[in-house]
């Protein structure tokens, strides 16, 4: 699910778009903002619909295998185990995964060689051999084959990747929150009653998540020219241009965290920060966000701007 780093991440890309727009809308960035996490859920509701589509061409396999002009024996035997899969059933019947079905339009038909494809490296595999011919099955032997299906068929193929990234422009980001999301349902599937397995969210305390978010991107925006003096009150040496834009948008974020919210402590501001600057930015920018925040954050304790409250939070 998507922690508060990755809702950092979501809203510095939002901040990204809104300066290189120059849109000057900030409640159309907020819808924005918000339409990404959304997108995130997308994501996830597709990738479970991918995984069951997999499951499901067993069926498809199977008639083409009879119908075969000369099909063998085992052509005209082809197992059809896999259909009867606890969690490929129950996810067929999950209320929330056919709501996101229909409200996402989830088909696969624009990419139909991707499911036989994917089905087909599947078969060939000695793990599918091995299920197929299981006879103890339990509800945790049928979850690590959609496990298998999930890591080494789906995850491992350069035409489902592709796909992906085709439709969904943050795919090489939010990859990582997809797989916990997957992860986090294969552990909610735990019961043989459908009505009890439930999706996994999005965020932990969706309402939480979304005002944090929300007053974060409101107060980098609201407070930009405040925060931009700054920082360059504190990097005179450095000529603007040379500054990477990204750099500055993080160290903004940390300031409007360091002022604005009160429950988080200066030390997780910074270490997170610094943290997406090695993912999103430059190779020195960890340094140079170190330094300058470090400046800043003296003066704001000087001019007593810092106001952290709660247990451990008193700097």
């Amino acid at each position: 699910m998507l922690n508060r780093r990755h809702l950092r991440v979501k809203v510095l890309q939002s901040l990204y778009a809104y300066h290189q727009t120059g849109a000057g809308n900030l409640k159309q960035q907020e819808k924005n903002l918000l339409a990404s996490i959304d997108e995130v859920y997308e994501m996830y509701i597709w990738m479970l619909s991918l995984i069951s589509e997999v499951v499901g061409y067993a069926e498809l396999d199977a008639i083409d295998r009879a119908n075969k002009h000369l099909p063998t024996a085992d052509d005209l035997n082809a197992s059809q185990k896999i259909l009867s899969n606890t969690f490929y059933k129950s996810l067929g019947d999950n209320k929330e995964f056919l709501v996101g079905l229909k409200k996402y339009k989830v088909e696969w038909n624009f990419e139909p060689e991707l499911v036989k494809t994917l089905f087909t490296n599947l078969k060939s595999s000695p793990e599918y051999t091995e299920y197929i011919t299981k006879t103890d099955d339990t509800i945790h032997s049928d979850k690590d084959i959609i496990k298998f299906i999930f890591k080494k068929i789906i995850l491992k193929s350069s035409l489902a990747d592709q796909v992906f990234e085709e439709k969904f422009i943050f795919w090489p980001v939010d990859k990582d929150v997809l797989q916990a999301l997957i992860a986090k349902t294969f552990k909610n599937f735990a019961f043989e009653e459908p009505v009890k397995n439930k999706l996994a969210e999005v965020t932990g305390n969706w309402e939480e998540d979304k005002a944090f978010i929300i007053k974060l991107l409101d107060n980098a925006v609201r407070y930009d020219a405040d925060y931009q003096q700054l920082i360059a009150a504190k990097t005179q040496n450095w000529e603007p241009e040379r500054i990477a834009m990204m750099d500055t948008l993080l160290m903004k974020m940390a300031i409007a965290e360091f002022v604005n919210f009160n429950s988080i402590p200066v030390k997780v501001t910074i270490n997170e920060y610094l943290e997406i600057s090695k993912e999103f930015s430059t190779p020195k920018s960890n340094s140079f966000i170190n330094g300058i925040l470090d400046k800043i954050l003296a003066e704001l304790k000087a001019e007593k701007k810092i106001n952290k409250v709660g247990r451990g939070l008193i700097e």
